[in-house]
């Protein structure tokens, strides 16, 4: 399914197994991976993928998540650890540059996603 993804990084954390996530999306996230850092990328931190509507709640997630499975049965979110700005910027900037133009900011993570239900071109800060 992925080149640096396992399905285990990209399921829910609550360990219910939902692992739905959107293969396209993925393909672009292993772009984004390759070309957020000098060859061969940086290593993409998956802090949260799919959820469950349980596992979305505990963590306060909005109850129309793009991390939650979508009307065409796939989740199309996924937070990526960045601490350092460098590493936030990169990860924006490949995003951007492979067509993600859904990300919100967070002081911790990046949020990607490619969810076709929502606004198109957003950045928001958490």
């Amino acid at each position: 399914m992925s080149k640096y993804f396992r399905q285990e990084e990209l399921a829910c954390k609550c360990g219910c197994g939902l692992s739905r996530m959107d293969p396209a999306f993925v393909a672009l996230l292993d772009l984004v991976r390759e070309h957020a850092g000098p060859p061969p990328g940086i290593p993409l931190v998956v802090d949260s993928g799919c959820r469950c509507a349980a596992h979305n709640a505990a963590v306060g997630g909005s109850p129309s998540s793009s991390h939650l499975v979508g009307t065409d049965g796939l989740c199309h979110a996924v937070d990526i650890r960045a601490i350092a700005p460098v590493t936030r910027f990169r990860i924006i900037a490949s995003a951007l540059s492979h067509g993600i133009n859904r990300i919100g900011i967070g002081r911790t993570f990046i949020h990607l996603d490619n969810d076709p239900s929502k606004p198109p071109t957003l950045i928001w800060l958490y």
